[in-house]
């Protein structure tokens, strides 16, 4: 095998074992769901410090996050909790399970730069088999 298709084939493998997982990893700490909390105030709180939802806790757009998650019991409400207490809908929709709604742009791009990369090292190890089978046979 060709010294040059080593290297492409030894970086391509490289990058692969080390950029999929590592952004994997990258996009799951930064995001919350409603499962890494106890009660729905504590949902709420982090939803209100950021209205725009960047962890999709209200997937319905009510202005209530983890609506399906349990109600701190007034025993060990807050001061602060019950004076900013939001009005629980009687019939809500399951909503507030957060997670990601797709791929990050990075991982899109990451995506597609690596199949790309495979498609270019596939075609080259195509040619190269075609150039040397077709090579004429030399008479010593």
């Amino acid at each position: 095998m060709n010294i040059r298709t080593r290297s492409l084939s030894t970086v391509a493998l490289a990058l692969v074992a080390t950029v999929g997982p590592a952004a994997a990893a990258a996009h799951a700490q930064s995001d919350l769901d409603c499962s890494d909390f106890v009660f729905q105030e504590d949902a709420q709180a982090v939803f209100n410090s950021d209205p725009s939802d960047p962890n999709r806790l209200d997937a319905d757009n009510d202005g209530i996050a983890c609506e399906d998650l349990p109600h701190r019991p007034a025993a060990t409400a807050t001061a602060t909790s019950t004076a900013a207490a939001t009005a629980v809908p009687q019939r809500g929709v399951n909503a507030g399970l957060g997670g990601s709604r797709g791929p990050a742009d990075f991982e899109v791009v990451g995506g597609v730069g690596l199949t790309v990369l495979g498609a270019g090292l596939a075609a080259g190890h195509l040619v190269l088999r075609r150039r040397r089978g077709a090579a004429p046979a030399r008479r010593h």
